[in-house]
């Protein structure tokens, strides 16, 4: 069952208005989305996500809330040349909840998890090319070791990529689980105690995969742009990589620049367009009753003029 993380904190700072144009961009299964429908009755939502099974199972949830949403099978990265070709230019709210969504982790066939036996696979789009296998099978160890230490902050990424490369001219590594036992061969027994220790390299892997922070990072670009006056941009994140992308751009579009800060008088269109609202992390409570709220923030921002 998936549990969508600071779902009221983030619905709240939606700000959200009966007849609002809202875009959720990581629909997922629909946590999020069923409750801006409710809020937006004479409004509209246009949801975004690659996965069809997750399309499906939330095209019949969001139909026992209202009519008034189109779900849209596509990366978020598209958002703003989707939403053009619809006709849409500006929207009052945007949601982006960066987590993989728990049916994604906990169906076995799709290689998220380093718990349950799977093939290296990691696509949040089936149709897409790069899977975990080919990342794990070609890429060299220098690569490997690179993205394990950028993509999952791994102290022993070094380690850990001999360790795959010198395991596959073996034979090639097909599983989670196989990979599992290749990381925990590679680190020391101290590490394997403290934490997964295939924890850091799953996620760096899935991030490979998917191209997630670069993704990222032109999507909040465009959802600025997307932005109606008083409209809303709110990101729910659960790693410090993502965090930080939405906290520098964040502070890049509301901080007057460094040149003008010495000027006694700024001019009005010079003056920063946005406005950081929030920066929430989880109650005490919700990180207790589901485990993946641990490291999640939410962010919020709104465009003031």
């Amino acid at each position: 069952m998936h549990i969508s993380v600071l779902k009221e904190e983030a619905i709240k700072n939606l700000n959200l208005k009966e007849d609002a144009i809202i875009v959720d961009a990581t629909l997922g299964y629909a946590g999020h989305s069923m409750e801006i429908l409710k809020k937006i009755p004479k409004g509209f939502l246009y949801a975004f996500d690659q996965d069809k099974e997750a399309v499906l199972y939330s095209t019949s949830k969001l139909k026992e809330v209202d009519n008034n949403f189109l779900i849209i099978k596509s990366n978020f990265v598209f958002m703003k040349e989707e939403l053009k070709k619809r006709g849409i230019t500006k929207v009052d709210g945007i949601l982006f909840d960066l987590g993989v969504s728990s049916p994604q982790l906990d169906e076995d066939m799709r290689g998220f998890s380093f718990h349950k036996d799977a093939p290296l696979d990691m696509r949040m789009n089936q149709e897409s090319q790069l899977t975990a296998y080919t990342v794990v099978n070609t890429y060299s160890k220098e690569e490997l070791a690179k993205i394990f230490k950028e993509y999952g902050e791994e102290a022993y990424a070094y380690q850990i990529a001999s360790k795959i490369v010198k395991v596959r001219e073996e034979k090639p590594i097909k599983t989670t689980l196989e990979l599992v036992e290749v990381i925990k061969s590679a680190v020391p027994e101290k590490y394997k105690r403290e934490k997964h220790p295939a924890r850091k390299v799953f996620q760096a892997i899935r991030i490979e995969v998917n191209d997630e922070l670069n993704v990222f990072e032109k999507a909040l670009k465009d959802a600025f742009d997307l932005l109606n006056v008083h409209g809303r941009i709110c990101v729910i994140t659960f790693h410090s990589l993502e965090d930080r992308i939405c906290k520098n751009l964040y502070r890049e579009v509301s901080t007057l620049p460094k040149e003008l800060q010495k000027m006694p008088i700024v001019p009005e269109e010079l003056k920063p367009k946005f406005k950081i609202i929030e920066n929430i992390t989880p109650s005490e409570k919700e990180k207790k009753e589901n485990n993946r709220a641990r490291s999640s923030r939410l962010r919020v921002i709104e465009r003031i003029k």
